[in-house]
């Protein structure tokens, strides 16, 4: 087992890449077009939360907060860990799931796109 200190050594290593996904333009285009789709099932908005610029004009992300028509606070938070989506109950901090694509976790929310439509997003 290694000791505190060569776990330390191990992640200051140049060759650990950390591996974090990006909000890049096309989750941006797909979210308008699951709001737009979804208004009629109670979806309002959401606001993207970015942490900083990357490069490709992508965008680290901290958070996606979408808010439903039943609540005045934000419901769900959708978040990067790794290489997959959270998808939280923000009002109840509860995880609901971990998807692979952020496409999947939009429909985990409200299914109002065809899973075929998320493929080219």
């Amino acid at each position: 087992m290694l000791g505190s200190e060569a776990i330390m050594e191990f992640h200051k290593s140049p060759n650990v890449i950390s591996l974090r996904l990006c909000f890049l333009p096309r989750h941006h285009e797909h979210l308008m077009r699951w709001l737009q789709a979804g208004a009629s099932m109670g979806l309002c908005d959401a606001d993207v939360s970015p942490r900083a610029v990357g490069q490709d004009d992508g965008v680290m992300l901290e958070h996606v907060l979408v808010w439903v028509r039943e609540n005045a606070d934000p419901a769900y938070m959708i978040r990067p860990e790794g290489m997959r989506w959270l998808v939280i109950d923000h009002v109840r901090n509860h995880k609901l799931g971990s998807f692979s694509s952020f496409e999947a976790a939009l429909h985990c929310i409200r299914p109002v796109l065809s899973v075929g439509a998320t493929a080219a997003a």
